[in-house]
Order: structure tokens, then sequence, then C-alpha cells
């Protein structure tokens, strides 16, 4: 990919949820930016539509109005299948409640989405996969179960599984919810291994003192993404 093109560019998303009674905009107008190599911690208070943004930039979820670009390319309006090819292939996923397979050892959860890719041999997987655990610290759980590991074990099983891919992006939402303060940080420093390595990272939490461990905050409130002149007197910032 072109250094020159963002891996990320919205431009005025609008994502409303509807009910009987009301309709609810979750996001409104939102413009976001990130480039190639960029971490970047996307932070409010709860109900702001950080989850939604992570959604849409996941293709979890569409939007009514606006554009999104990943790595160049219009993927907005793909549908469901063209969405699932583009998640596989370009986005590597981090979320709070690790989200492993249970039924599979620490190796098999790392491979599972080269396996979904296709077009790959069982041995490419397991030595791919063997490489993301070795960068996580964790060659010698390979054969272990999620439920033998720690909660810091598990979440960085997950990492492994989001980098197995080679993606584009890596989302983490709330990747240190569930952990205490030992495993956060050591969570939050392999984060800022991988970054200094080249990954690009887009990270929500709301969290300011985790927030301001990322090289640039976006603040949220009410749906929309503030611009820097913005936000309240007293928030953390990062250039």
């Amino acid at each position: 990919m072109n250094a020159a093109v963002p891996v990320i560019e919205l431009t005025g998303i609008n994502k409303r949820f509807s009910t009987e009674e009301v309709d609810t905009w979750a996001l409104r107008g939102a413009d976001l930016r990130i480039d190639k190599g960029e971490f970047v911690a996307v932070s409010g208070p709860s109900g702001c539509g950080k989850s939604t943004l992570m959604a849409v930039l996941g293709l979890l979820t569409g939007f009514e109005e606006g554009s999104y670009c990943l790595a160049g390319r219009d993927v907005g309006t793909l549908d469901g299948d063209a969405r699932a090819t583009v998640r596989n292939q370009h986005i590597g996923f981090v979320f709070q409640s690790f989200n492993l397979i249970g039924d599979l050892n620490v190796l098999e959860n790392v491979a599972l989405p080269l396996k979904f890719r296709g077009g790959m041999g069982k041995a490419e997987r397991q030595e791919r996969a063997e490489a993301a655990l070795e960068r996580v610290g964790l060659t010698q759980r390979l054969k272990h179960r999620p439920h033998q590991l720690s909660g810091g074990q598990q979440q960085r099983v997950a990492i492994a599984r989001a980098l197995v891919g080679e993606p584009d992006l890596i989302l983490a939402d709330e990747p240190t919810g569930n952990l205490d303060t030992r495993n956060a940080e050591t969570v939050m420093g392999l984060f800022a291994e991988l970054h200094s390595a080249g990954a690009t990272i887009c990270m929500v939490t709301h969290d300011a003192g985790l927030a301001a461990r990322a090289q640039r905050i976006v603040h949220m409130l009410d749906g929309c993404i503030l611009p820097a002149e913005a936000v309240p007197a007293g928030t953390v910032r990062v250039q």
C-alpha cells in the first residue's frame, strides 16, 4: 500500500439506530483519518458512540450517510460477503472479552483466521501462527486451551490472532477492560512494541491514562468526533 494513502478515511458518517418510538443517532457527521503506522486511541464517556465507530471501522455494521475508505478502497457499500472477506484479509480484532474458542488450543485459535481465508495449507498456517505467538511471548503455551491461561495470556493469544493475517489495521475495543493492572500494563507494552514495528492500531478506551499511551487521541461526545479546539478543558491531549 502506498504510504501516502491513509489506512482509514471516514467522511461524514451518520449512523442511526431506530425503534418504533425513536431514532437514535449513534454517529453524527464523523470524520476520521488514520495514517499507516499510527497508534490512535478513541476516548469519550459511555454512550458517546465509541463502540459504534469501531463497528463501522470493522465493517461489522453499515451506516446511513458518508463514505469509508480502507487502505484506499471504498468499502462502505460492500455487501455482507464482501465485507467478511475484507475483514478477514485486512483487519485484526482484539476484544475486551478475548473471544477465544474454548474447544481449540492456543495454536488452533491463532491459526483459525487463516483457515477461513483459504488458499493456505495446514503447515503454513501453523508456521505463521507460531510466529505470531512468538511475537507475544507465548510459544510455550501452544497446546494449552484458553481456560488453562490467565486473562493476560488469553489477551496475548487474541493479539497474536489479530496479527497472524498481517492486517492493514488492528482494532482493539477496550483491550484491557477485563485485566488487572499488571496484565493491562503487559498488553499496553505489547501494543507499544507493535506500533514501534510499524503496526497501525486504533484502540477504544474509556481510561484516559491508557489513551495517553497512544500516539494520538480522538475524542468523542454525543456521536461526534470533536475537533481539537472543542475538546473540554482539562482533557488529556496528545498531538
